[in-house]
């Protein structure tokens, strides 16, 4: 099979779809890697490292998405990639499509077979190729928070763990699994005083295992978050419905009773965000303010740590990529069921039930489409 690796172009995006070592491993194998010029440059791996791996160096993004079979991405195709969308073309990535129709519509249109990595689920309920980036996020949303919450940044001028005889911050942290569960670890790190919402109890209880007294969990529900929203400094919002829209747990008017110069990270972002008032930003332009609360809502906020992001990212894609490349995407479906779920889109149907629900779109499994292609 042909690999391709196209240097990504949302904003600030500076993480990669391959690296040196993965490029070995598929050459060895009998594959192909075509790789757009600088594809690896955010990330600290120049095009010597790729050619030295037996990879070919491609000038322009249009040579790479022609010549290959299977694209290997990080971030959703821009509109400007749309272009390049074709029918039986493979795409494995971030899609986050619940929130994004006229991407939807563009794969459908094209019939290309698009895999996303937050949906690729383990029979144990795992998100493995979301988990990383998920760490990422969430340990980064604390230092965000703590950097915004600084004066000069536009925040309230509060020192995230305090001083002797000056109460540290208050975070609230609204979702307690992957993102919810690092942010917590380093906010307690730094000394805040740390408050955990989840609507999972037996969540709360590991999490109140794991923290012992140095945390506060509440059970998620209308009057739990808005008290804790509405005295906390920062705010995490950290939720996560496999595959579809994330909840608007925070509501418009919690927003404009919380302090003058508060900070909300809304990791959710990536998949319509958990706090009403939230809207994506990127790197460029990362906040703005509604009733002076400080919103932070970048869609990619791994990509400011692209060389400890895209390793991270590449530990967990290796595999599936590899299963992809060596059987097709058919065989891998039928004999790897958690790289089947990550199949959102399929010769012009949508196969997730999160992102069809979240549009208000029909779906058809994955299977059924591929067996009556087979007959």
């Amino acid at each position: 099979m042909i690999i391709g690796v196209p240097r990504e172009i949302k904003d600030h995006e500076t993480r990669v779809g391959c690296v040196p070592s993965m490029v070995i491993s598929l050459i060895e194998r009998g594959h192909t890697v075509l790789v757009e010029t600088d594809a690896g440059m955010g990330s600290s791996l120049p095009d010597e490292e790729y050619v030295q791996a037996g990879a070919t160096i491609l000038g322009d993004a249009a040579s790479v998405w022609e010549g290959a079979d299977l694209i290997v991405k990080v971030k959703e195709p821009q509109p400007s990639e749309y272009a390049f969308f074709r029918p039986g073309l493979i795409l494995f990535t971030y899609l986050h499509l619940a929130p994004l129709p006229d991407l939807t519509e563009a794969l459908l249109a094209a019939e290309v077979s698009a895999v996303a990595y937050e949906t690729i689920r383990e029979p144990d309920n795992s998100l493995p190729l979301l988990t990383p980036m998920s760490e990422v996020a969430g340990r980064m949303a604390v230092q965000v928070g703590a950097q915004y919450l600084e004066r000069p940044n536009g925040g309230r001028g509060i020192l995230l763990g305090g001083i002797p005889g000056v109460a540290p911050a208050k975070v609230t942290v609204i979702g307690g699994g992957i993102v919810g569960h690092n942010a917590a670890k380093i906010a307690c790190g730094l000394g805040a005083e740390v408050t955990i919402i989840d609507r999972n109890l037996n969540r709360l209880r590991e999490l109140d295992d794991i923290y012992a007294n140095s945390i506060r969990t509440l059970a998620s529900n209308l009057y739990t978050i808005r008290e804790a929203v509405e005295e906390a400094d920062l705010v995490i919002g950290a939720v996560l419905i496999h595959g579809a829209s994330a909840p608007k747990l925070v509501r418009r008017d919690m927003v404009s009773h919380m302090k003058r110069g508060a900070v909300i990270v809304d990791v959710a972002i990536d998949q319509g965000g958990c706090v009403e008032t939230a809207h994506a930003t990127t790197h460029t332009a990362p906040i703005y303010y509604v009733d002076g609360v400080l919103h932070y809502c970048v869609s990619n906020m791994p990509a400011a740590v692209p060389h400890t992001s895209t390793f991270g990212l590449i530990n967990a894609t290796v595999p599936y990529l590899l299963l992809l490349a060596d059987q097709g995407l058919e065989q891998a479906c039928q004999s790897n069921g958690a790289l089947r779920e990550g199949v959102n889109t399929y010769r012009g149907y949508i196969t997730y039930p999160g992102v069809a629900s979240s549009q208000g779109k029909p779906w058809r499994p994955f299977l059924e489409i591929a067996q009556e292609v087979e007959v």
